[in-house]
């Protein structure tokens, strides 16, 4: 009778990366400094203690917590995206005629132009903003501001909409910007109606968002224009790199230069409470919490994205190596077993149950990206699995993060019955293989992925091997496998001729290229295989255990032992020596038939399970 399968426990919420964007979150949320935006008379009504943190993958994974559905009105976070628009209408060279690209070291309202060139400074800016609002095109000002709305709906992947209450707020007290519009006009920097442009202005920023939504449009941004849930295309490649290189220096105002050295990523605040972030190619950070510091960024917003930024190892100058490790394999041990040799029940058994055990290769730099898709992927297993490979003799870099978020992972799948095998030859993640605790529930480190799957399947067939069925680890020659199918008087008589050895652990018991010394049987113990690869060094071609036999080929053909045949434990062996092999050819030629009618089927399935090993993992000798 089977051992009762236990039901497979749901992996743990909130999951390693969830739990860090928790903890952030936390941290922040004490902090209760700042005031709220008083001169737009709507966003004074604002909760002061709202607020929402998300963190976006460039693939699209969303970690949120706080009031993450909460709208808000966009602000000035629309101002690169209206920018986005008005280069994709208008190309770069006519925009950069219009708007410069240098950061202001004034106030985000200020009523000026740069006295050289007579043009905003930059886009980030409301002189900037403006002027990129008057440069949309469409045949009426409606038709302009809705295309301004499906520009943010696609970078958001959602129908978005204007708040007419803050739309009516802002336009009733605008004042200051009216003249900023009046003033371009002037310059000729807008040559429209400079009351439409300033509309226009008003209105985008009274565009209402949620932090989620922030979120995807942040990761729409790292993911170069490519909105990762909806897969639609919000911005060419070469203008979102534009937009990013602009919101680096200008996107905090005359703050940028302490955001850039201390968070260290593209970013763009709003007096409505939100920040935007992006570090390209890896994730989008979105915060949302009203209270504003003197710059008119959010207090909380600003210190969760520095304390992100410092946790995560997110600053942009920080990654000098590529940031996209990635899974370059995975699959279940039953699909890719290990080199010992099993009995056919535990082979039964591996293919019935092998896929509770899982193998995943990494490559590349480990930093945040990478650990997040890797342990995103496992997490999503981890309730159906009982024990796993992470094999990391590919990954170059690791951060202290990924260090982090792998150890929390262990932990993670220990509480819901999964032990992990580590392959970490080099010790990159600071363990050490030499001292580790067999008994450690978390899992053990390895210095080949062989040996990793090996303890895999042990793991799995300890716990669906049926309790009347234990492993055969000894037996008596009569019932060895090549002996025990034969009739009675043929075992007795075969048995009569071999002769029982034990050999320690470590000796060789034939070399690569010796002659033939006998045909051997296993009644107990390992017997390891070896040949060398590529790299010089031995490996694993297989290991045999008790009921299984080596030496039939040299036996039979006379050709030398191709491969080192060495004691993995303390074996026992009966022996079957040349000479007496030799007179069974002579004396008892169908006493012999027999014998090698009942070997060739194991040898054959040997020779066919080395080969397949080889092509599966040849890569790695």
């Amino acid at each position: 009778m089977a051992k009762p399968e236990q039901p497979a426990p749901r992996p743990p919420e909130p999951g390693v990366v969830a739990a860090i964007v928790a903890e952030v979150y936390a941290h922040c949320r004490a902090d209760t400094s700042g005031e709220l935006a008083d001169y737009i008379p709507e966003l004074a009504a604002a909760q002061p203690d709202s607020f929402a943190l998300c963190l976006a993958t460039a693939d699209g994974r969303i970690y949120g917590t706080g009031d993450t559905t909460t709208a808000f009105t966009i602000q000035s976070i629309s101002k690169p995206f209206t920018y986005a628009l008005a280069l994709a209408d208008r190309g770069p060279e006519a925009v950069a005629q219009r708007i410069d690209v240098e950061p202001s070291g004034e106030a985000f309202n200020e009523i000026s132009l740069d006295p050289v060139t007579e043009r905003p400074r930059n886009p980030m800016i409301n002189a900037g903003a403006i002027t990129a609002a008057s440069l949309i095109s469409g045949h009426n000002a409606k038709e302009r501001f809705q295309r301004i709305l499906d520009c943010y709906s696609r970078f958001a992947g959602r129908g978005l909409t204007m708040n007419e209450a803050v739309y009516a707020s802002e336009s009733r007290t605008g004042y200051r910007n009216r003249a900023i519009g009046y003033m371009l006009r002037s310059f000729g920097i807008i040559d429209s109606d400079p009351d439409e442009a300033v509309d226009r202005y008003f209105r985008q920023c009274s565009v209402e968002i949620t932090c989620h939504d922030l979120a995807i449009m942040a990761a729409t941004l790292a993911n170069n224009g490519v909105n990762p849930g909806t897969g639609a295309r919000a911005l060419t490649a070469a203008l979102t790199e534009q937009v990013l290189s602009v919101m680096t220096t200008c996107g905090m105002y005359n703050a940028a230069g302490d955001w850039v050295s201390t968070v260290g990523m593209p970013a763009k605040s709003g007096v409505g409470g939100g920040i935007l972030a992006v570090l390209p190619g890896q994730i989008g950070i979105a915060v949302y919490s009203p209270r504003l510091d003197p710059h008119g960024n959010s207090v909380r917003g600003v210190a969760a994205c520095r304390e992100l930024s410092k946790r995560l190892e997110l600053h942009f100058l920080h990654v000098t190596r590529a940031a996209q490790a990635t899974i370059r394999s995975e699959y279940a041990v039953s699909d890719v077993p290990s080199r010992l040799r099993r009995s056919p029940q535990d082979l039964a058994l591996l293919a019935e149950h092998g896929r509770r055990a899982r193998v995943y290769e990494l490559h590349g730099d480990l930093l945040f990206a990478g650990a997040e898709r890797a342990v995103r992927v496992i997490e999503a297993q981890a309730g159906r699995l009982v024990a796993l490979v992470v094999d990391l003799r590919r990954v170059g870099e690791v951060s202290a993060i990924a260090v982090r978020m792998l150890d929390a992972l262990q932990r993670e799948l220990a509480a819901t019955g999964c032990r992990v095998a580590l392959v970490d030859p080099d010790g990159k993640l600071g363990h050490n293989v030499s001292s580790l605790d067999p008994t450690d529930p978390r899992g053990r480190v390895f210095i080949d992925r062989d040996t990793a799957t090996e303890w895999c399947e042990d793991i799995v067939l300890d716990q669906f091997r049926p309790i009347d069925q234990p492993p055969c680890t000894s037996l008596a020659l009569p019932d060895h496998p090549a002996l025990a199918a034969l009739s009675p008087a043929d075992r007795t008589r075969l048995t009569e001729r071999f002769e029982i050895r034990t050999v320690a652990r470590g000796e060789v018991i034939a070399e690569r290229g010796s002659g033939r010394s006998g045909l051997y049987l296993i009644l107990s113990g390992r017997v390891r295989i070896t040949f060398e690869g590529a790299d010089s060094r031995e490996h694993r071609l297989v290991s045999l255990t008790a009921g299984m036999s080596f030496g039939e080929m040299p036996m039979l053909i006379g050709s030398p032992f191709v491969n080192e045949v060495r004691a993995e434990t303390q074996v026992r062996v009966a022996v079957l020596s040349p000479d007496r092999f030799d007179r069974l050819t002579e004396h008892e030629p169908q006493l012999k038939l027999a014998l090698m009618e009942r070997l060739a089927a194991g040898a054959y399935a040997q020779m066919d399970a080395a080969v397949r090993a080889i092509a599966v993992r040849g890569a790695d000798y």
